[in-house]
This record gives C-alpha cells, structure tokens and sequence, in this order.
C-alpha cells in the first residue's frame, strides 16, 4: 500500500502585503520558519497519510462538499497567533467573510470520516499560517510586529476550487503537489 501526507486546502496568492508582513518578521530575527510564497494557502482539512486508492474517493467527496457553492471572495485581515502570546507556535493572517469555507470544511469533515479519516474536536477556525515559531528567541519584537499589523487588510481574494495536496517535507522545507482539483 502507497501512502502520501496529504491534505485539502485553497491556495492563496502571495499578495505585497503579505510578502512586506513577512519580511517584517523575518527583521526581528525571531527563531521563526515562514511559509513561502508559493506555498501558502488555507488547510481546509489536514488528513496525514492517505492511501493513494482512495484518491478518485477524495476527489469524489471534494466536488461533492462544493457542488452547491459558487466562488466567493474572503477579506484577508488581521493578524494574530495560536495558541496565545505567552506561547506562541503559530503565526496568522486572519479570515473575514469566511462562511463559504466554514460549509466546505465542515461538509468535507463529515464525508471524509465514512472514509475512515477522524473528524475534527476543535470548529474550524479559517486562518491563514504564515510561520511556525520554534522557540521564544525575540518574542517581544516579533509580538511587536504581530501587533502593528492587527488591523491590516492584506487583500480580497477570489476562492473558485479547493485542492487535494500532497506534502513532502524535506530539510529545505515542504514541498506541496496538487494531486486533484474540484471547482466551485
């Protein structure tokens, strides 16, 4: 059996405001691992391994979980971190005008556990990660930066398909391959 780490998600372009956000974290000289532009998107649903038979399944469900859902536009704005600011592990751009997203997921969940795949304990909470904090080295100023941006819009964007990604990780970062697609 052929796994692959996979999961579902939109791909976001990498807008000035978000690349000038970025470079502002990276001055701060924080222990941060920033996503790069190429990579970012928003997880509608992390799935861990995925045995590649059930692709056309996953495919199936994703056009399912859409079919009734005409493109839409989010606000991307604000900005903020998980799980608090006393220990920070991720770093956000927030998700206006997000309910379209919320039905996907939410209807993706529940399909995708007659698959076998665990439903989500948390409600979805649609965000954008923009890094990973490693350890607390220059907390303050990056807490700074986070702050000055809080409320930023960094761009409206039109959200027209949804993704089945592959992720490899390697030492240089991950690397994601879109392996199915289903349009709005």
């Amino acid at each position: 059996m052929s796994t692959f780490r996979g999961f579902i998600a939109i791909d976001i372009d990498a807008t000035p405001g978000i690349m000038e956000f970025e470079k502002e974290i990276k001055k701060t000289d924080a222990d941060v691992k920033l996503v790069e532009p190429q990579n970012i998107h928003i997880t509608v649903k992390f799935l861990g391994d995925v045995d590649e038979n059930l692709i056309d399944e996953i495919e199936q469900i994703m056009k399912d979980s859409v079919k009734e859902i005409k493109p839409f536009t989010i606000q991307l704005k604000g900005t903020g971190v998980f799980p608090n600011q006393n220990y920070i592990r991720v770093i956000w751009i927030g998700i206006k005008e997000a309910q379209g997203i919320e039905t996907i997921s939410n209807s993706i969940d529940e399909k995708l556990s007659k698959l076998g795949f665990k439903k989500e304990k948390r409600g979805f909470s649609p965000h954008l990660t923009i890094g990973r904090v490693k350890t607390a080295k220059n907390k303050q100023r990056l807490l700074d930066i986070i702050e000055n941006y809080v409320d930023v819009e960094f761009s409206r964007q039109e959200i027209n398909s949804i993704k089945l990604k592959k992720s490899d990780l390697t030492s240089k970062g991950p690397i994601y391959t879109t392996i199915r697609d289903a349009a709005l």
